[in-house]
């Protein structure tokens, strides 16, 4: 049997499971909040174009409106300005074997419960190495914090001082270049944390990572179904012409055995 033969034979028989970390796309999801002066990120809309009737007999469907950067979603290079001369920075330029890899999920959820400004630090990833393992290069670093168990204004967290959520710190983000990551991930609305304005640099997830020529992942759900390592996966965005994200359907492959 060819490997391919045995994946699939592995998917079929249950060896292999295949978890969705993907929210589902409703005008109802949030998009992140800028400050009034900047522009806004859209919703996501869905307008009925015909269904089964005048405007079409035989056949349904919409038409799609929505920012990039809505509901789950890719970050390439080029959305942040660190990456904006990288090349193959566009999601339509990026290599196809970038978007399929291993996953290490660093679990953060019992110090966000407790703190909405919680920060991935250098010493948590350390200790979690220490458990597990070096972080592989080219692996996606998962930051699971349960923040997608919230929805609506909670999940935003907005304050006078603008969200509040959790996300690394630049030096988090320096050691996880140091492993040569793929991209990272979280379940907040983005991959820096809500005060990210505050560190320096500003928002270092995405200065940090897209300089970098790393990828993001965010509004991710279902983390706490992966195990620490072990996992694969599988993220590609639409293939848009320029693009600098896109919404997407994020799939984890796990042993069959996990939780």
């Amino acid at each position: 049997m060819s490997v391919l033969d045995q994946l699939t034979g592995a998917l079929a028989g249950g060896d292999v499971r295949v978890v969705d970390l993907t929210h589902r796309l409703d005008p109802d999801f949030p998009v992140i909040v800028l400050p009034p002066e900047f522009g806004q990120c859209a919703r996501f809309r869905m307008e009925e174009v015909s269904a089964y009737d005048h405007r079409g007999p035989a056949w349904k469907w919409h038409n799609l409106t929505l920012n990039e950067h809505t509901g789950t979603h890719f970050d390439a290079p080029i959305h942040w300005v660190s990456g904006r001369d990288w090349p193959n920075g566009a999601v339509d330029e990026i290599p196809a074997e970038h978007l399929i890899g291993p996953v290490c999920v660093i679990d953060c959820s019992a110090g966000a419960a407790q703190d909405d400004d919680f920060e991935l630090t250098p010493e948590i990833i350390l200790e979690w190495e220490a458990a597990h393992g070096p972080i592989p290069a080219g692996a996606w670093v998962l930051m699971r914090t349960d923040w997608s168990l919230r929805a609506g204004a909670d999940y935003l967290n907005m304050a006078e001082d603008g969200p509040h959520s959790p996300g690394p710190t630049p030096d988090a983000i320096r050691l996880l270049l140091d492993r040569d990551i793929r991209g990272f991930g979280t379940e907040c609305v983005g991959t820096d944390a809500g005060q990210g304005a505050h560190y320096d640099p500003p928002y270092p997830a995405h200065f940090l990572l897209h300089g970098a020529g790393k990828y993001g992942l965010q509004c991710l759900c279902n983390l706490d179904r992966l195990p620490p390592r072990g996992a694969v996966l599988i993220a590609p965005p639409l293939k848009i012409r320029g693009g600098t994200g896109s919404p997407l359907r994020v799939l984890a492959l796990i042993p069959g055995g996990s939780k």
